[in-house]
């Protein structure tokens, strides 16, 4: 099937329904989930739909603004968060003090990090929480997780004044940060105001920032803007991210780690 085919049913199911996911249009066209993607950003480039985390919608359907719940998320791109989380955890040492922001990335790397001794948590995900405090403690480790506190928002993560003055009275060595998408413009962006305030407090109060997020955040603008790019020292992402887009990335992130390019495991442990 030509491109320009492809692309003609894409749009019709796109204003045929208002918008469409990115895994049905693979499973109707026959075709890989990044042969959509390439479909879905030209004609986004010529304005005809406009990109949504995991699909597209309309130009001007008020999504940008539209917070999915934690469920929702957790089922989309699940590899490539394994193996973000997987990457991710080979920069945790143990006995270290570490921030995990809410978000079904993070979360992937949090269970990557049950069996490292020694760390502390900083974390406004009630997920994280819940997950450390079910875990039984194996070879002898044990982890300490601070919850911060504040107003539960739909993605599970807590948020505002009380949140942010928790993360301000403390210190961690770095900050391992979910968004719902990333832009060479906007930065990092997500739906909820409040989430984006306290973004920006983990940020400041980081020695290090090492954003986790997989190939489909790349281009995608949300409402609220909480970190330049270059604030940004690591972005761990998966193989799928194509090259031309961590060339642009490689431009103002200092490092950047393909999760495909690790070993399975290389969490350090010393």
């Amino acid at each position: 099937m030509l491109a320009r085919h492809r692309q003609s049913l894409i749009l019709q199911a796109v204003r045929s329904d208002g918008s469409a996911r990115v895994s049905d249009l693979t499973q109707q066209l026959g075709v890989s989930d990044m042969t959509v993607r390439r479909d879905l950003e030209a004609l986004a480039r010529d304005g005809l739909i406009e990109k949504v985390h995991g699909g597209a919608v309309l130009p001007g359907t008020p999504t940008s603004s539209h917070e999915p719940g934690f469920e929702a998320k957790l089922v989309l791109e699940q590899p490539e968060k394994a193996a973000i989380g997987r990457a991710a955890a080979s920069l945790v040492k143990p006995g270290t003090a570490i921030a995990l922001s809410a978000g079904t990335t993070t979360f992937a790397l949090a269970q990557c990090l049950l069996d490292v001794p020694g760390l502390t948590i900083v974390t406004n995900s009630l997920r994280v929480m819940n997950l450390f405090s079910s875990a039984r403690p194996t070879n002898g480790s044990h982890t300490s997780v601070i919850l911060t506190g504040g107003i539960r928002t739909p993605s599970d993560a807590l948020v505002g004044p009380v949140a942010d003055l928790t993360v301000r009275s403390l210190h961690f060595d770095t900050l391992f940060l979910g968004c719902h998408g990333i832009d060479p413009d906007a930065g990092l962006t997500t739906p909820n105001l409040a989430e984006s305030e306290t973004n920006r407090t983990f940020i400041k109060l980081a020695r290090r920032t090492v954003v986790v997020a997989d190939h489909t955040k790349w281009g995608l603008v949300s409402l609220s803007s909480f970190a330049s790019l270059d604030e940004v020292d690591v972005l761990v992402t998966d193989d799928e991210l194509p090259g031309s887009v961590r060339e642009a990335a490689s431009e103002k992130v200092s490092e950047i780690i393909v999760a495909e390019d690790m070993p399975a495991v290389r969490a350090a442990r010393g």
